[in-house]
């Protein structure tokens, strides 16, 4: 196996991981920079290191991408396959941004490993394609939008004889914690997408076996790749989640940021499902805003995040299968 190619793949899988960091950076701290709980650079620095703690969490999503998607062949084939599904990913990830369009990393990595696999005439695992990311991509969110109203409706009940001042306050350094939950979630999930890739990379150089421990260093570059990404900051993004959707205020931005930390454990812990960070928070932030109104919501601007959601996927997939044929028209 060449391992010069093992290396390319490699490094382009860390610049993925890059840039799922600071695509997907608003996901943790939009809601807390928007309402002023945290500084924007202090909200960064917290979510880069809860980011890199979250990536040690559990190996049930890493074990989803490296064995449940695709059936890699060995040899440069295989590798192919993986750098092309990356690259596609990795260019769908900068236009996205580039619009700040909170569209889904995990998805455009998934949809770039499917284009690339079918692109060069090896196997899709459909069933878990289908079970373990479309079903969640339309459950997530649908989750996301119901729990996000109904905690909200919950905190406005138990605090409807507060003062506002004062419960705004003390939501705000609520946020601290919410915030950080949201992003540790983030690392356990998106750290261990771009993980799972590497370790197929692995397992096709023949370097390790497809059962073996997933190597703590491969864990540690991932970690370290994602939070210096979120420290990067996708202000773009951010803008996005904090301000077009909806104006929020501390105790919605707990409310949403807490549904969203939630539903990542739930689904990494019980369901081994990769879930996106973006459909989720998104779609929490949408129920929180209806609770003040359903028109306080810009649904406008909801819509055109959703159409990106579903768009993702095949796009991400063209891409990929587009960069497989050139590298195997120029390598193969």
């Amino acid at each position: 196996m060449d391992t010069f190619a093992l290396i390319v793949t490699i490094l382009v899988a860390l610049l993925f991981t890059y840039t799922n960091g600071f695509h997907d950076s608003a996901n943790a701290i939009a809601t807390s920079v928007s309402t002023r709980a945290l500084t924007p650079r202090a909200a960064l620095a917290m979510a880069a290191v809860m980011n890199l703690a979250g990536a040690f969490l559990g190996n049930q999503v890493a074990e989803t991408v490296s064995k449940g998607l695709i059936s890699t062949p060995h040899g440069s084939k295989g590798m192919a396959i993986l750098f092309a599904g990356l690259v596609g990913a990795i260019i769908w990830n900068l236009v996205t941004w580039y619009f700040g369009l909170p569209s889904s990393s995990s998805h455009a990595l998934f949809g770039g490993l499917v284009g690339a696999a079918l692109a060069g005439g090896t196997t899709v695992i459909w069933s878990g394609v289908i079970d373990k990311i479309v079903v969640p991509m339309f459950v997530s969110p649908v989750i996301g939008l119901v729990v996000g109203f109904l905690v909200m409706l919950l905190i406005l009940w138990l605090f409807r004889h507060s003062n506002p001042h004062k419960a705004k306050r003390g939501f705000r350094v609520a946020q601290t914690v919410s915030a950080a939950a949201m992003a540790l979630g983030h690392g356990l999930q998106d750290a261990q997408k771009t993980i799972g890739v590497m370790v197929m990379a692995l397992v096709i150089a023949g370097v390790q076996g497809s059962d073996d421990q997933i190597p703590v260093w491969v864990k540690l570059v991932c970690a370290m790749m994602l939070s210096l990404g979120t420290y990067a900051g996708g202000w773009r993004i951010m803008r996005t989640l904090g301000r077009k959707i909806i104006e929020l205020d501390p105790p919605q931005g707990f409310a949403a940021e807490s549904t969203g930390a939630a539903i990542m454990f739930g689904s990494a812990f019980l369901f081994h499902a990769p879930i996106s960070t973006t459909h989720v928070i998104t779609s929490a932030i949408m129920g929180v805003g209806a609770t003040k109104r359903v028109n306080a919501v810009r649904w406008g601007v909801a819509k055109n995040i959703v159409m990106g959601w579903f768009i993702t996927m095949p796009a991400a997939a063209a891409m990929a299968a587009a960069c497989y044929g050139v590298v195997w028209l120029l390598f193969g």
